[in-house]
């Protein structure tokens, strides 16, 4: 598969994306949503509403029922398993709540690994090291971090070989507050000087506050609210029925 140039198409599209589990629990209904290239938004919303379940199908790591999901002009539905993959490793990067840093390779080697699977030069690691505060760090091991630290690798590794789009699921959610503003600011900063878009899903009206836009997952459905920066922004809106018991 050869990917094509996504400079001039969204970020991110779903059309009628709808996913239920069982006869009764319906999750998302019909969800029409658009994301631009370098936009940073938030989703918010109780556990249980489906907001993971968004990301999982965004990654394609779970099937919709109907609808589509388009990653910079690619059609998920429209690949096999292993294109997918392919354009997971290429488009996409993740940013966790846990971290996942892998513990046995030092804090370059992390950040290098999306590069070597992308058969990319490894010599951007240090760079995007750099551009995170950790340039002087690269042959530390992750267990010489703080938690704040490491989740400053984990997003030089998500954006280390210029993905499309970036994923992150409670990023913040196990730093103190004050690291966590330190953090989402660096975060934001990084993802727009690479021209990633990113979905942030968090629990957090602080963290939330940096985005371009906030998106409310709720019962109801999913209702467009702004963000503090971005009070004079156009926000999209898009319609989706949720379970209490899927998160």
């Amino acid at each position: 598969m050869t990917l094509r140039d996504d400079a001039v198409v969204p970020a991110l599209e779903c059309r009628g994306l709808s996913k239920r589990y069982g006869a009764e629990r319906i999750v998302l209904a019909q969800l029409d949503f658009t994301l631009a290239a370098g936009e940073f938004v938030a989703i918010m919303g109780d556990s249980g509403v489906g907001k993971s379940t968004l990301l999982n199908l965004i990654a394609g790591l779970d099937r919709a029922d109907s609808g589509s999901v388009t990653i910079g002009g690619h059609a998920l539905e429209q690949l096999d398993d292993n294109a997918a993959t392919r354009l997971r490793r290429q488009k996409l990067g993740f940013v966790f709540q846990a971290f996942h840093v892998l513990p046995h390779l030092t804090l370059e080697q992390n950040v290098a690994l999306p590069l070597l699977l992308n058969d990319l030069p490894p010599a951007g690691a240090r760079e995007m090291l750099a551009a995170v505060g950790l340039g002087d760090r690269g042959d530390a091991f992750p267990r010489e971090l703080s938690g704040g630290e490491m989740q400053r690798v984990a997003i030089a590794r998500a954006l280390v070989h210029r993905p499309t789009l970036i994923l992150a699921d409670e990023p913040t959610g196990n730093l103190d507050p004050a690291t966590a503003h330190e953090v989402l600011g660096l975060f934001r900063a990084q993802s727009k000087a690479t021209g990633a878009a990113t979905i942030m899903v968090t629990h957090s009206e602080a963290a939330a506050a940096v985005a371009d836009r906030v998106l409310i997952l709720s019962d109801g459905g999913l209702h467009a609210s702004l963000a503090p920066r971005a009070q004079t922004s156009n926000v999209a809106h898009a319609a989706v029925r949720s379970s209490d018991d899927v998160r």
